[in-house]
């Protein structure tokens, strides 16, 4: 079948076969007499492959990789492949977990902090938009410009 029909079966452009033509993703092309690129079932189920893998969320150098160890995607080495990515994903998870219940307890600080009338610090950091509205802990003086003394004369 030709580019434009192989690309309307998947859903893809045509593009982006000659791309993975020209990576070496898929094998290339025959040519028919009129010089237009004709493809097989075999290239179809490759590129099948190719969008399945990148929806699970290989690279594509992962997949290419993967292509040239395998052959073609066997069952052992797709599924060692897949128990990779898997591991991989749950190590994000866990991290990103982390993230988010570090987020959730500085959000309620903030909350909480600002409800209180105060300034939330970490540390050293501090929220510079507080530091507006909190009061001088030396003076008692809201900061902010101060006013210079009132001269009086003698």
């Amino acid at each position: 079948m030709k580019i434009g029909e192989l690309a309307a079966r998947l859903g893809m452009a045509a593009s982006a076969i000659r791309f993975y033509e020209q990576s070496g993703l898929l094998p290339a092309a025959t040519r028919g007499a009129n010089g237009y690129r004709v493809y097989d079932a075999t290239a179809e189920e490759r590129l099948r492959q190719i969008q399945l893998a990148q929806r699970l969320g290989f690279t594509l150098d992962e997949i290419r990789t993967a292509i040239k160890e395998m052959g073609d995607f066997s069952k052992d080495g797709l599924l060692g492949r897949i128990d990779q990515r898997l591991h991989e994903i749950d190590t994000l998870r866990a991290r990103l977990d982390e993230q988010r219940a570090a987020l959730l307890g500085v959000r309620d600080a903030l909350q909480a902090e600002w409800a209180a009338g105060r300034c939330f610090k970490v540390d050293q950091f501090e929220v510079r938009q507080c530091v507006a509205r909190e009061e001088d802990a030396h003076t008692g003086e809201a900061p902010g410009r101060k006013q210079p003394p009132v001269r009086t004369r003698a």
